[in-house]
């Protein structure tokens, strides 16, 4: 098996039976905030297109490139669908114009035939309102030698499911940097905000560790990293804290970097939560993840291409020297993409809607009030009054009289204006007005996966992060507020227990249902879920995360 790293979360499996093309995104997207670090610009994509099967692991936008899609991947490739309760990946792969599918069922071992012969895959699809736009995945591929698994941006809950198809993984493709604004867009301090960001970068390679332990492979190639952020007004989100020295970075025989032992990639008061590829090397090895014998992990840039024969590395094949990019040369290097793509994201900026226009009150309300009112239980969680602060060109506290504040009103299920004497609100969000309009032209059923993500907006709260709001932004169609409002409805089963440093807890995370015996982490009297950070008080069994979502606990 070949596997050929297309940029960030995209690969190309070569095998014997059949190619796949993995999540092949290389145009900028999130309104040109996000850009595939290192470039994979140059990569030969119209070659890449001519793939037997295509794998779209979900619709996010560094993983779904409609554009590429569109011009350069043959449709008559098969396409590997996941099993998603919404149907949204598939609608939008066939107005591209793929007609051929292999709808798979989730989590069940598929073999797909096709001329040049078979191969077993699987396809593990999330399906709670948090993962992804209402859905994420994973894939795994055996050739009958070697046995892939690419999880990119997918937190499964149940990975037993994977040694019992498949047996032994040999390699692990893995996201370890999720995709988040949280706190860098947050009126907060700076120090406060760097050390938010420390420890939101932290729980995200905890966790991935945690699923190279719960996996097992023989060799883990950390992808779904960090994009660059190139636009000046974002560029300080970018990781470039660093103290390697250029003697710590070497190519290693087989082309992995090796860090010195105990060297700290990302020191100091940075508030970047995005760890590149080299810091998660280090951290596998810090913590024994990478023992060098067993498990190791590999280092992969956009165009580098690994030979496997089951768990053996048969050799690695860079472009350029990794460590070109990393480190040191990080710096320099991003400065070279900022020209070369400036262009780029000034044409894609001529795009945007123009921030002149009547005021944005009816169009939201025509937007929003509908969803409302079909998701009392969504609305009830939310709980109070959202506050939407628009001004043109501009996301900054400072009020002109162009800015216009428009109020969800949750509890009133209406979107009206502010009140006379109302005050701050809990929740708040100010976004350039340009960029409002846009997504109401484009009819973008999305908020979450375009404006948030973009980084382009600043905002405040007062109290916890509140699950049912930003899954109400993600959900703004009929058909996906329906089915969120249902998912939130649903009774769970909890009767299962475990026991663990001498508390008895319900087995499953009250949030996503992660088995808290594999992702739980207690400390004195606070339970941490490590799939996604959230926090309980174990005496009490309140969430500390968000409201709602309480854990039965007892003393032993």
């Amino acid at each position: 098996m070949k596997i050929t790293s297309i940029g960030h979360a995209g690969f190309h499996i070569e095998t014997a039976a059949g190619s796949i093309l993995c999540d092949p995104w290389v145009n900028p997207a999130y309104f040109a905030s996000w850009i595939p670090f290192p470039d994979n610009s140059e990569l030969d994509w119209k070659a890449l297109g001519k793939c037997d099967y295509l794998y779209v692991s979900h619709l996010h936008r560094d993983h779904f490139d409609e554009v590429n899609l569109r011009d350069n991947v043959d449709k008559d490739t098969t396409v590997l669908l996941p099993d998603y309760p919404v149907p949204d990946l598939k609608r939008e792969l066939e107005r591209l114009g793929f007609h051929k599918f292999v709808e798979t069922t989730d989590s069940v071992k598929t073999t797909v035939t096709g001329d040049k012969g078979s191969l077993d895959i699987m396809i593990i699809a999330l399906r709670a309102p948090a993962d992804g736009p209402i859905g994420d995945s994973g894939l795994i591929v055996s050739d009958g030698e070697t046995v892939c698994f690419n999880m990119n941006d997918a937190r499964p809950v149940d990975l037993d499911v994977v040694d019992e198809a498949f047996g032994h993984v040999d390699v692990h493709l893995l996201q370890y940097s999720g995709a988040i604004w949280y706190p860098m867009v947050y009126d907060i301090p700076r120090k406060s905000k760097a050390n938010f960001a420390a420890q939101k970068r932290q729980r995200g390679m905890d966790r991935a560790r945690s699923y190279i332990d719960q996996v097992g492979a023989t060799w883990v190639v950390p992808s779904a990293g960090p994009p660059m952020f190139l636009d000046e007004d974002l560029y300080s989100v970018n990781d470039l804290g660093s103290g390697i020295a250029d003697s710590d970075i070497k190519a290693g025989a087989i082309g992995d970097l090796d860090v010195a032992p105990g060297t700290n990639p990302v020191p100091g008061d940075v508030t970047s939560i995005f760890p590149d590829q080299m810091t998660f090397l280090e951290q596998m090895r810090i913590h024994g993840t990478d023992d060098g014998v067993k498990h190791r992990g590999l280092m992969m840039v956009s165009g580098s291409a690994a030979d496997f024969t089951g768990s053996t590395l048969d050799g690695i094949e860079h472009p350029y020297p990794p460590e070109e990019v990393f480190g040191p040369n990080k710096k320099a290097y991003l400065e070279r993409m900022q020209a070369k793509f400036a262009p780029i994201i000034a044409a894609e900026k001529a795009t945007w809607a123009p921030a002149e226009g009547d005021k944005l009150l009816p169009a939201l309300r025509d937007l929003f009030e509908p969803i409302m009112r079909q998701s009392d239980l969504i609305c009830d969680g939310i709980g109070y009054p959202v506050g939407l602060v628009m001004t043109p060109h501009s996301s900054s506290k400072e009020v002109t009289d162009e800015t216009e504040i428009v109020v969800l009103d949750f509890p009133n299920r209406i979107v009206r204006e502010p009140k006379e004497g109302e005050g701050k609100y809990r929740y708040g969000f100010r976004i350039a007005t340009e960029i409002v309009r846009t997504v109401l032209r484009d009819n973008e059923p999305d908020w979450v996966n375009t404006i948030f993500l973009s980084t382009r907006f600043t905002t405040w709260r007062i109290g916890g992060y509140n699950e049912y709001l930003y899954t109400f932004f993600k959900c703004l169609t009929d058909e996906r507020i329906a089915y969120a409002d249902g998912w939130f409805a649903e009774a769970h089963d909890d009767d299962a227990s475990i026991r663990k440093d001498g508390w008895e807890i319900q087995r499953r995370c009250p949030h996503l249902k992660a088995d808290l015996d594999k992702f739980g982490v207690v400390d004195g009297d606070k339970l941490t879920c490590n799939l996604h950070g959230w926090e309980w008080n174990l005496p009490t069994g309140r969430c500390l995360t968000t409201k709602g979502h309480d854990l039965r606990a007892e003393k032993l």
